[in-house]
């Protein structure tokens, strides 16, 4: 016989009392004791315990995987937790009251009832530049922030421009350097000013960061070099013809060449429909 949500109420009492603390200093991480899960570190356990301790009994669920509700990742991990809880499972953005992700936000805006939980591999911005923990805990206290501009600045003097194509350093409320997870940077400017609450839970390195409702949330640039998204807009979907989403590349139906598809799939199957 499970406990309701799979955690004992006193681990998630100790993520709630964590996740207080992040979302009232956005941007911050916040370590936490990550407990043991019946699945490896690296495919979710961070995500996975906020999830489990915020969760409700009228909660409905959705769990993407690179903006897939069926991929291999998102659909066990929709089996554990419902099976410790019994939550109503959904594929609809709009019907969902929490919503986990790996690696994408969703095309469609969430809104002031909506949870958004992230499943991060690496919470640390600085440790592209800095591998020293204690290094990197100074320059967060100073916002020293110096060193990942002049990586920036080195990406444009090699090759003309910004590319960073995932896990893109944020600003945020003008003061915490923050990981995004490895979300494209498509998805980035929808963190910034959002109605919804944003988790982040990272197991493997016991740290939790939150963005709360309505706050801004800017990405690293410089004024004769803005910040931009993937040009793919122009592009179409093979299966619902939008020009206005994310798309990952996939091979042809012959088998010759590549076309693309939306990497969201309710929002690929809402346009079809």
């Amino acid at each position: 016989m499970y406990n309701f949500a799979l955690l004992d109420e006193n681990t998630k009492r100790e993520v709630r009392r964590a996740l207080l603390k992040a979302i009232a200093i956005p941007g911050f991480q916040v370590p936490f004791a990550s407990r043991e899960l019946p699945i490896f570190y690296g495919w979710g356990t961070g995500g996975l315990q906020i999830s489990l301790s915020v969760i409700g009994k009228n909660d409905i669920l959705k769990i993407i995987d690179q903006g897939d509700d069926d991929s291999v990742n998102a659909v066990n991990l929709k089996r554990l937790i419902q099976a410790t809880t019994g939550v109503q499972l959904t594929t609809d953005v709009f019907d969902a009251t929490l919503i986990q992700t790996r690696h994408r936000i969703p095309e469609y805006s969430l809104d002031s009832k909506q949870v958004f939980v992230f499943q991060v591999p690496m919470p640390e911005p600085l440790r592209k530049v800095e591998h020293r923990e204690t290094e990197t805990l100074r320059m967060h206290a100073e916002k020293d922030y110096g060193k990942m501009y002049v990586k920036l600045y080195e990406d444009i003097l090699h090759h003309g421009e910004i590319t960073l194509a995932a896990d893109y350093p944020v600003l945020v409320f003008d003061r915490h350097l923050m990981a995004p997870s490895p979300i494209p940077r498509w998805d980035i400017p929808k963190l910034n000013m959002a109605e919804n609450l944003f988790l982040f839970g990272a197991g493997r390195e016991k740290k939790i960061y939150a963005v709360p409702p309505y706050t801004k949330v800017e990405p690293l640039s410089f004024e004769d070099h803005p910040f931009s998204v993937e040009r793919s807009g122009h592009l179409a979907c093979v299966f619902c013809g939008s020009t206005s989403s994310y798309k990952n590349e996939i091979p042809s139906a012959g088998g010759e060449g590549q076309v693309y598809a939306c990497s969201d799939s309710f929002y690929c199957q809402s346009q079809r429909s």
